[in-house]
């Protein structure tokens, strides 16, 4: 088994917050979409409170994205 990151979400807790993003991404207009995961990325950056933690996040998010 792999070793968990320190503050890591357990891989079920993070399936469940993948499903919850889903089904609010499908309820919400399409023109809404992108200003909610904006808001969701900055709460959750918010409750981290690293920022060097928030970066690396960032920057593996937007790995092999073209960005």
């Amino acid at each position: 088994m792999a070793q968990q990151e320190t503050g890591a979400l357990p891989f079920d807790e993070l399936e469940t917050a993948y499903e919850r993003i889903a089904e609010t991404i499908d309820a919400l207009p399409e023109e809404r979409e992108r200003l909610f995961l904006a808001k969701l990325a900055l709460a959750l950056a918010h409750r981290v409170g690293d920022g060097e933690a928030v970066r690396a996040a960032i920057s593996e998010a937007a790995r092999d994205l073209g960005a």
